[in-house]
């Protein structure tokens, strides 16, 4: 239709008042509808941008298993202790599950803290879980798994207590060792169980058999790149199999 021209040509019949305003009502709906499309349109990308920018972030890189089926699995691990007491005895044995990683010496000085240090990773921000049994120990029987690993007096650990039934995090900083965040949850000895942590930038997500168990955010400490490992406590004779390691950078 020409616009310049009128709705209603001059030689025509004029239109009941009932059917004029009716006509009216529908040239107004009709006007209206099209500005809403062209609005509708001109908003359409910047809706489109803010779901890219909203949507999932980037994931993080697939998580790497080391199992412990051959003794030179041993060769890609640091081992040290920090504390008191005697160094960590660190071996691959055999057990009902098949071969698994195990700290055997059962030296009961409390002080004592024993590392399994996973050379090939270094990074900031990783997940790291362990599949582990607490064996034995009267002093302790305890799993820890620990992030931005710098030195035996510098890291982040999440271990979990089947004399205490609780999964703590502890955050260690020129040896001073401080905990940030626990949960009581049944951590039964000479069982399987499952312990990770995530660490991205001053959040740190704990997770015990299959599920998240609580959230710390610590901005004290949040470290620069380091290794990640497997540690435990006292005269904690532990088991472990299946380590994976994920980079969250």
């Amino acid at each position: 239709m020409d616009e310049s021209k009128p709705a209603f040509p001059s030689n025509q019949l004029s239109l009941h008042p009932v059917f004029a305003r009716k006509w009216a009502i529908v040239d107004v709906l009709s006007r209206t509808s099209k500005a809403v499309r062209a609005h509708v349109f001109l908003y359409l990308p910047l809706c489109v941008f803010l779901l890219a920018a909203c949507g999932p972030t980037a994931s993080r890189s697939p998580a790497n298993a080391i199992t412990f089926d051959t003794s030179k699995a041993l060769d890609d691990f640091d081992f040290a202790t920090a504390g008191d007491g005697k160094p960590g005895d660190w071996s691959i044995i055999e057990n009902d599950a098949g071969r698994v990683l195990a700290q055997i010496d059962a030296d009961p000085t409390d002080n004592r803290f024993v590392f399994a240090i996973y050379r090939p990773f270094l990074g900031r921000d990783a997940y790291v879980s362990i599949r582990f049994m607490t064996s034995s120990g009267e002093t302790d029987q305890s799993a820890g798994v620990f992030v931005r690993f710098t030195s035996v007096d510098d890291y982040y650990v999440a271990s979990a207590s089947a004399l205490e039934n609780n999964v703590g995090l502890y955050r260690v900083v020129a040896g001073k060792r401080q905990m940030i965040g626990c949960m009581e949850v049944n951590v039964s000895g000479q069982e399987w169980h499952t312990l990770g942590i995530a660490a991205r930038d001053e959040r740190l997500t704990i997770f015990f058999d299959g599920r998240e168990l609580f959230v710390a955010v610590d901005r004290r400490f949040p470290g620069p790149p380091g290794r990640v490992g497997l540690s435990t406590k006292a005269d904690s004779m532990t088991w472990f199999e299946s380590l994976k390691i994920g980079s969250l950078d």
